[in-house]
């Protein structure tokens, strides 16, 4: 498993055409985030070598003492590997931590007791949940970092590499470009699920250091991570009196975690920032961000 920290984060600008005027001044570029920060950027046509197996004297050491962030779908299908609910796997398996730096809730993956704090899903044989590794793991050596938010400016990711010099994987022959790699690690499909997700954390609406009010945390929390007590409040209460959700989609909702986690991220955008992505019935009460 990999080391991977990632900073959640609009745009041009048009002016009228003056005669003899001054040539515009280049945009300010982003700040890079810490994680980028001494890391080799990788750029569209950047390539860089890896392999990891079995037979690399390394293998599995990069599963241990690591900070492993979790993103919604990690939690959700490693509770689903584990015959778990949601709110079982977060309380038994991660860490929330706590940084000046954060403005929102995060979680991480909690390491084993042991003095050598292995992960707790890595056997002799490697990862024992493979196929739903999170995507940090999935990604490395590659690593992601968003800007934080602008107005006007679609956050666009930036990716760089782990140079780690413990990993023997860096001398493989198989050469990759970042495009080739998430393609080969299944990330695209996980990512398309959460891109509502990328769209709460990098909200304008956080642009001069604004913090979310311990309810509005909460409400982040469990639509995020915590989907079965998400589900509990969709299906258990008067949520749909009050709002409008159609017939088939409110079947998807009730069958597929995919699918309501989907539509969380659309109610997180109504009920935290007060955009109009949830149809509110008429006369009903309700409250907005």
């Amino acid at each position: 498993m990999k080391k991977k920290k990632t900073a959640p984060g609009r745009g041009k600008a048009v002016g009228k055409a003056r005669a003899a005027r001054r040539p515009a001044a280049p945009a300010k570029a982003h700040p890079l985030p810490d994680a980028l920060r001494g890391r080799k950027v990788l750029g569209k046509g950047d390539g860089f070598r890896f392999g990891c197996h079995s037979r690399l004297s390394c293998f599995t050491s990069c599963c241990a003492d690591v900070n492993i962030l979790l993103t919604p779908v990690d939690v959700l299908r490693l509770s689903r590997r584990l015959g778990i609910k949601t709110g079982e796997f977060i309380a038994r398996h991660t860490l929330t931590p706590v940084t000046k730096d954060l403005h929102l809730p995060v979680l991480m993956l909690r390491m084993g007791d042991a003095p050598d704090k292995r992960c707790p899903f890595v056997g002799a044989a490697g990862c024992t949940v493979y196929e739903d590794r999170p995507w940090s793991c999935r990604m490395y050596p590659v690593g992601m970092g968003i800007p934080p938010a602008r107005a006007g400016e679609d956050p666009r990711p930036v990716y760089f590499l782990f140079e780690d010099g413990f990993c023997k994987g860096r001398a493989e022959r198989a050469e990759w470009s970042v495009e080739r790699w998430r393609a080969d690690q299944g990330v695209a499909a996980r990512e398309d699920i959460e891109s509502g997700y990328r769209e709460v954390v990098s909200h304008p609406w956080f642009i001069g250091g604004r913090q979310f009010d311990p309810k509005r945390m909460e409400m982040f929390h469990m639509a995020c991570y915590d989907l079965d007590k998400f589900r509990e409040l969709v299906f258990g209460s008067s949520f749909f009196a009050r709002f409008e959700v159609d017939d088939p989609l409110k079947a998807a909702m009730e069958k597929d975690d995919d699918a309501l986690l989907r539509f969380g991220f659309r109610w997180l955008k109504f009920a935290l920032f007060g955009e109009p992505t949830i149809k509110v019935r008429a006369g009903a009460r309700v409250t907005q961000g």
